[in-house]
């Protein structure tokens, strides 16, 4: 199977989290939280996702996979925010074409799922051995 993302696209950049610490100047504690929302939360953000695309439902598809864009973005969670752009684009090309959204979204969903459950899966574990160091 290939790597989810491309070979420059690393799956957690502890870079990101550094600056979110930064950010949240001595607060250790709060950024540690808000990792471990997001890794609570990425479960249900897939699955909110996939459930959308197989029901063809575009602007409950968009609304999940800006979630799961942002959200990932935010802790550092690179390949997972590039796929999920790749997502929103491909979403944005269907939203131009309104009479065919039915069949593509679930078409979407085959082609694209597997590589976005082995990246959160990826991401589950990466993130959490960051958060707990």
């Amino acid at each position: 199977m290939e790597p989810p993302c491309d070979a420059g696209t690393p799956v957690v950049d502890p870079a990101v989290l550094r600056q979110l610490r930064a950010e949240l100047d001595a607060d250790e504690a709060y950024c540690k939280v808000f990792v471990r929302n997001y890794l609570d939360q990425l479960p249900r953000r897939v699955s909110r996702l996939r459930c959308a695309l197989i029901s063809g439902d575009l602007e409950a598809a968009m609304d999940a996979v800006l979630s799961l864009k942002t959200s990932s973005r935010m802790v550092g969670a690179c390949c997972l925010g590039a796929i999920a752009d790749e997502v929103e684009t491909a979403l944005k090309h269907v939203q131009d074409q309104e009479d065919s959204t039915g069949t593509k979204l679930p078409r979407l969903e085959r082609t694209i799922f597997d590589r976005i459950e082995e990246c959160s899966s990826l991401t589950l574990t990466q993130l959490s051995a960051e958060n707990a160091a």
